[in-house]
């Protein structure tokens, strides 16, 4: 009788016999508890572990981990869908902000790549490394069907095998019932799905610090299959939702291609400018009239390119495009807080280094350009290719001079110059890199070159810099470097 024993468990080890709000070692034996006495059944040991109360979150979380690394997929087959409801969306509150908005896919690879490099063995990049390529069974990588008046109920996903060039396995989209006004979507998301999440993980003291993972001026490539069967043609696009006003989601598309029977293509379409707002879907969007049904399979989608866009304020305001950056600065309540400021970015840092940081490890080799005025600081500048925290390449300034830095097991000068800023003078830093070349210009001029003969910070992304004082910030624009 596990409830008898569960009795049993807290009257020795429970809550009421160890301070602190959710301690180890109670919760570490329900973790062992449940796993005995849940007759190593997935869907039995997390109903204990749920049922016996406690820190069901972690503990529940636990539990499942554990399972699944001795029992696997097959493990979770039984009992109820475990896998559809997440769809393997993962959240990654890190200083790393690129790497935030995930999916268990993505993160796998990660860990196999890892423990590959550590065995001296070259990485695994399934189908050429695209971002989405759903070659584990059953993975879906975050996608699922939008669920608006026009797009519920008209799409359905499986993970299938076959139907891709370079792998074994692709995404099923079967859709039905397409018709004017009736429109197939499915997506995956690449930022904070919605301000209601972001506000959610605020209130609970977990905020989910993340930066989009695509941008303006990059290109996305998808390619896609029509199964044999159909008896109609569908036609097909890429699409994205950005916020817009009031922090709705709005829409952008890409070229129309339409698919016969059997027929395959690769969609390709480079993002315009999304009016400053963060992206926070990327999909396919399927299409017909007469009610039609079938199924279009998605061998992979992915992106490259650099991005080219100017971030900053929106004239539609809104919250969402502030949670694009990961905040690591003092006073973060002030922060963009109020938007009657005459600039969009007030950088205000009481002791040490703070760093404002969008983008991805994606970046490699671009252009970023902030026009800052410095209110009074220790000194202050831009950023790129940041891995987090102290991982980056900055152009730093200050009254005296200007250096290019490597953050790197600490700070190491690369190059310095004389002259730097003024106090309540605004100026233009742009930072350029191209490999292991790092070009620094000041109001347009270039003042400051340097190599990092290392070279171990290949791609990243960018950041707004402040010590010890207050700095304010107009915008930030990254660029693709000239042919």
């Amino acid at each position: 009788d596990w409830k008898a024993a569960r009795e049993s468990l807290a009257a020795r080890y429970g809550y009421d016999q160890y301070g602190g709000n959710c301690h180890m070692v109670p919760n570490h034996g329900l973790i062992i508890f449940s796993l005995l006495y849940g007759d190593d059944d997935f869907q039995k040991s997390l109903m204990i572990v749920n049922t016996s109360g406690w820190d069901t979150d972690c503990n529940s979380g636990n539990v499942g981990c554990l399972l699944g690394i001795k029992n696997g997929l097959q493990g979770m087959a039984s009992g109820p869908d475990w896998r559809g409801p997440v769809a393997d969306r993962l959240y990654l509150p890190t200083a790393d902000g690129g790497r935030a908005i995930t999916d268990a896919v993505t993160e796998s690879i990660e860990l196999i790549n890892a423990g590959r490099r550590l065995a001296g063995q070259t990485p695994v990049t399934p189908k050429n490394g695209a971002r989405y390529h759903f070659e584990f069974p059953g993975a879906v990588q975050g996608f699922q069907p939008e669920e608006t008046i026009e797009t519920k109920g008209t799409a359905v996903l499986e993970n299938v095998k076959g139907h891709s060039q370079t792998g074994q396995r692709a995404l099923a989209i079967h859709y039905n019932g397409l018709a004017v006004g009736r429109i197939a979507r499915v997506a995956t998301p690449s930022f904070i799905p919605s301000l209601n999440i972001a506000n959610y993980f605020d209130q609970r003291g977990y905020s989910l610090l993340a930066s989009p993972n695509v941008y303006p001026g990059q290109t996305i490539k998808a390619r896609v299959v029509a199964d044999a069967h159909n008896a109609d043609a569908v036609t097909c696009k890429l699409y994205v939702r950005a916020y817009h006003t009031a922090d709705a989601l709005g829409y952008s598309s890409g070229p129309v291609v339409e698919l016969g029977a059997g027929m395959d293509h690769t969609l390709e379409w480079t993002i315009e400018d999304t009016s400053l707002s963060p992206i926070a879907f990327v999909g396919v969007e399927l299409t017909g009239s007469g009610g039609i049904k079938g199924t279009v399979y998605l061998d992979y989608l992915t992106w490259d390119g650099t991005p080219d866009v100017v971030l900053s304020r929106p004239a539609h305001g809104g919250h969402m495009w502030k949670r694009a950056w990961v905040n690591a600065l003092d006073h973060t309540d002030r922060l963009m807080a109020l938007d009657f400021w005459p600039e969009p970015f007030r950088l205000i840092q009481n002791s040490g280094r703070g760093l404002l940081i969008q983008g991805t490890r994606a970046w490699q080799d671009y252009s970023v350009t902030a026009r800052m005025t410095p209110h009074m600081s220790q000194a202050g500048g831009i950023a790129l290719r940041v891995q987090g925290l102290k991982r980056y390449y900055a152009l730093l300034c200050d009254q005296e001079s200007i250096r290019i830095v490597k953050a790197l097991d600490g700070d190491t000068i690369l190059a310095e110059a004389p002259g730097g800023w003024q106090f309540g003078r605004p100026c233009e830093l742009t930072l350029q890199v191209a490999g292991n070349r790092l070009t620094g210009f000041l109001n347009g001029k270039q003042v400051i070159e340097a190599t990092d003969p290392g070279y171990l910070l290949d791609g990243g992304a960018v950041a707004l810099i402040c010590e010890e004082g207050r700095i304010g910030c107009d915008y930030v624009a990254v660029r693709p470097l000239a042919p």
